[in-house]
């Protein structure tokens, strides 16, 4: 598949989208998600695609709406959960717009986009409002040290944790920080931190990065206060759950998944006087997303919630697992319309099927 990548990108998916293939398949499911993490801020320069790789910019995220509006039938957050919770009938084609994260830039380059376009999002935030750790998505914080450290071999300790890393090429630390990110996935937020500041002493760093520096870098990594979020409200978004702190759920013992999930609606209907009825999973996938946290989901009061990966049309719609296409930076129009019509989806399942037989 990987080898075949490129000539699906460039000549496949343009040719089936032209031809009307890709709409046409759409028909056979009734709902697509799809989830953003924002989009690029003005002035902000991209240099790690891993990391900023789930940024659009604003150009290609105003092409993707006018796609979907001129093709499919692009519905309110309203209308998913009155489909959820009363079984009313949805549009033919109907595509959900999600947002993770609650980035800055969601609402300083993102709404306008949406509010040109005249359409409605549902926005998935962090349940922990205040504080250092609604500051900034604890682990970005962590690669952005990664990143900075000089090379060699270090040693943290904490009282639960002591970790020997070998930091050596930016490849090599993406690998690290993969692996970090499951070991404090393990622990509550305040000893995450902990671990993040010892860390940054033992690379020789200040408490801050200078990556984060700046107008742009700040909208950027910065997540959005109770009063911006209120300002997402006032405009017709609506807003769901994303856990307090973004943990990777599958590490977590099952009081601490269920503070982080039952918490966090708990919080933000408190702090912003609105129902949240939908979690999004962090990460999202299968390896971060267990049955149990399905369970727990539902035990706490949300009436459906997200995962991050299996979207498109024509995919199963379990209530408290809903497939969703992540959108990239990479995503050409074409191979953006592959991903909504469900094509894509098959095509990956039909290669899976076939290298395991």
């Amino acid at each position: 598949m990987r080898f075949v990548s490129p000539l699906l990108k460039r000549l496949v998916y343009p040719c089936l989208a032209s031809a009307g293939y890709l709409r046409g398949r759409a028909s056979v499911g009734d709902l697509c998600v799809l989830t953003y993490h924002g989009v690029v801020p003005s002035g902000y320069e991209v240099t790690d695609p891993d990391q900023d790789g789930g940024l659009v910019s604003v150009e290609n995220f105003r092409r993707q709406l006018r796609l979907l509006k001129s093709r499919y039938h692009v519905v309110t957050p309203t209308e998913v959960l009155d489909w959820v919770r009363d079984s009313r009938a949805l549009a033919k084609q109907s595509v959900l717009l999600t947002c993770d994260d609650g980035l800055l830039n969601t609402l300083t380059d993102m709404l306008p986009v949406l509010k040109e376009e005249n359409l409605s999002c549902l926005f998935f935030v962090l349940g922990d409002l205040t504080g250092r750790f609604a500051q900034m998505l604890w682990y970005e914080d962590l690669y952005l040290a990664l990143l900075a450290a000089p090379a060699g071999t270090f040693t943290v300790s904490l009282e639960a944790l002591a970790v020997t890393l070998e930091l050596r090429d930016r490849k090599q630390r993406r690998q690290v920080w993969g692996r970090l990110v499951k070991k404090l996935s393990q622990v509550d937020q305040t000893e995450r931190y902990a671990f993040i500041d010892a860390a940054r002493a033992e690379f020789g760093l200040s408490s801050e990065d200078e990556t984060k520096s700046g107008e742009a870098a700040h909208r950027r990594f910065s997540l959005l206060t109770p009063s911006q979020l209120r300002q997402f409200i006032d405009e017709g978004m609506s807003i769901g759950s994303h856990t307090l702190s973004h943990p990777m759920l599958s590490q977590q013992s099952s009081e601490l998944a269920w503070k982080e999930i039952s918490e966090s609606r708990i919080a933000l209907q408190k702090v912003l006087g609105v129902p949240v009825w939908a979690l999004a999973y962090p990460f999202g996938d299968a390896e971060s997303v267990s049955t149990r946290d399905w369970q727990l989901a539902q035990q706490a009061g949300f009436e459906c919630a997200f995962m991050n990966v299996g979207g498109g049309f024509g995919a199963p719609l379990p209530k408290f697992a809903l497939p969703r296409v992540h959108v990239t930076a990479d995503m050409r129009l074409a191979e953006f319309e592959a991903h909504v019509s469900g094509f894509q989806q098959a095509l990956r399942a039909r290669f899976l099927r076939e290298a395991t037989a």
